[in-house]
């Protein structure tokens, strides 16, 4: 497990046992529990007035832990600043213990039975009833309330996560609240982060409560490996490019194309690890699509066609190459898989994608022994299926276990990077680390997009930039390229989209 730098603090997403950790050390360190409830309270109690106004009803739905100990907090400061509260306990009021129990007694009004209210007759409801780690569905009675509060149209601020909703894998076992503003405390877990969890939350903001900056590491307690994706997350390994540079000291990208049925594919990842900022592109093809590609253009990819799949391994061997991006339109062929496996031997920085990735799932375990022992940085840039295919019939993939360890126990498993791509995009190293995404845009969602992100990832290679830095940057950027174009796009507009991004980080 890597060591998180400080800086990166900010970035640090923590588990449901980490941020339970953060609030005990704290609590140890001198800070009492009730403090930190009634911070957290009155920053939910501040969301809500930002949302209505005094003389308004508000229906806080209080749960029997700490996330009902919070919303019995925010109930007291609402009345007084003049909204009309009512107060519903999914429990018994002597079954709640501690702080909870603390933050019940400032609450000087009625404590309604959950089955009494309707939140159709309020103008904001409060959510307060499960924290972020509830690991069982929720029923019965509250499963209905919960659909109600998601029918009656009114605005709903959640305490920490929406119930329902598990902090770690964002997953919902069963009924979940739909909010419009999720109000979590000290840091982001990565269940605001990974869907479905990201789209219940709404809008997050994240409240100061006291725990201090430091406690984010604490060797065997608090050791966070999950950032979430940011500049800061790779921007100190950004390359950098000194006067007087030239083109082959800012890295040539080789590109494996297949043949006449699949020109565009690899060009699009060409052209953006030129944009990217490569010094050379080359397309490498079979000897039948050379003339498609050269009469394709730009100017600026170069063409060179391999014989056999010797003839492309001598390519690779020969120095040149700073990264090689193979698998788009590749083809699926005996062909293809000896490129594919000579890619695999081979010591260059490599982004695997597309029909590379089908090649490395059939031939599994053979293709993945390869890839464990090559010297050189590999990359693996899957959608959902791909994945599947990658890691068929392997155990400890199942959906149950969420998106975020899954990607995890591929990295480990492909001793490579695995770029998981989704809304909610996965980046993660065998060494642990993983970065979750959330820049991007359903315009994203176009075919070719997928090629220029590979493309993007071997041009930092190309470059020099680490593989796990260089997998989160061109995630972020991609995605950034992408709400910046909006409706409209096609992926050959990605690669002419990336200045205007590259300005907006260098500024």
């Amino acid at each position: 497990m890597m060591t998180m730098a400080a800086d990166l603090s900010p970035l640090a997403l923590l588990s449901v046992a980490e941020m339970a950790a953060a609030d005990a050390t704290t609590i140890a360190a001198g800070t009492p529990g009730i403090v930190l409830m009634e911070k957290a309270g009155k920053a939910v109690a501040d969301a809500v007035t930002r949302r209505i106004r005094p003389g308004q009803s508000v229906l806080v739905l209080s749960g029997p832990g700490n996330n009902g100990g919070d919303g019995f907090v925010a109930a007291r400061l609402l009345a007084e600043r003049g909204c009309r509260v009512t107060l519903a306990l999914a429990a018994e009021p002597a079954a709640l213990k501690g702080d909870a129990a603390l933050a019940a007694q400032g609450w000087t009004g009625p404590v309604v039975a959950i089955g009494r209210v309707d939140p159709a007759g309020h103008d904001l409801v409060v959510d307060a009833l499960f924290g972020a780690g509830l690991s069982r569905a929720i029923s019965g009675e509250l499963a209905a309330l919960v659909e109600q509060v998601n029918t009656a149209g009114k605005t709903v601020v959640s305490v920490d996560v929406p119930s329902g909703v598990h902090g770690d894998t964002g997953l919902a076992n069963g009924p979940a609240i739909r909010a419009d503003e999720t109000v979590t405390f000290f840091r982001l877990k990565p269940g605001h982060l990974l869907q479905p969890g990201r789209s219940l939350c709404g809008v997050v903001t994240l409240a100061d409560i006291g725990i201090r900056p430091e406690t984010i590491f604490i060797p065997d307690r608090i050791t966070p490996s999950t950032f979430r994706n940011a500049p800061g997350l790779w921007r100190a390994h950004w390359p950098g490019h000194a006067v007087g540079v030239h083109k082959y000291a800012r890295g040539a990208v080789a590109v494996a194309a297949g043949g006449l049925s699949g020109v565009g594919a690899p060009r699009l990842g060409a052209r953006a690890a030129l944009r990217i900022g490569a010094g050379l592109a080359t397309i490498i093809c079979r000897p039948e699509a050379l003339a498609a590609h050269a009469a394709r253009g730009p100017d600026a990819l170069m063409q060179r066609a391999a014989a056999d799949p010797a003839a492309f391994e001598a390519m690779l061997s020969a120095g040149k190459v700073g990264a090689l991006l193979i698998g788009p339109a590749l083809g699926l062929d005996d062909e293809a898989r000896s490129w594919v496996a000579a890619a695999l031997r081979s010591d260059r920085p490599c982004v695997f994608d597309a029909d590379a990735l089908t090649h490395i799932g059939a031939q599994r375990p053979a293709f993945t022994d390869l890839l464990q022992q090559r010297a050189g940085p590999a990359v693996l840039t899957p959608h959902e299926g791909e994945f599947q295919r990658l890691v068929a019939d392997v155990a400890g993939f199942e959906p149950e276990r969420g998106k975020l360890e899954r990607t995890r126990r591929a990295a480990r498993l492909m001793g490579a990077v695995v770029v998981l791509k989704g809304p909610d995009t996965i980046i993660a190293a065998p060494d642990g680390r993983a970065a979750i995404n959330n820049t991007g845009s359903p315009a994203l969602a176009t075919a070719g997009s997928g090629d220029v992100l590979g493309g993007v990832v071997a041009g930092l290679l190309a470059q020099k930039m680490p593989a796990f830095e260089a997998a989160c940057a061109a995630v972020w950027l991609h995605g950034r390229a992408g709400e910046q174009f909006g409706p409209g796009l096609i992926a050959d507009d990605l690669p002419e989209a990336l200045p205007g991004v590259l300005a907006e980080i260098h500024d």
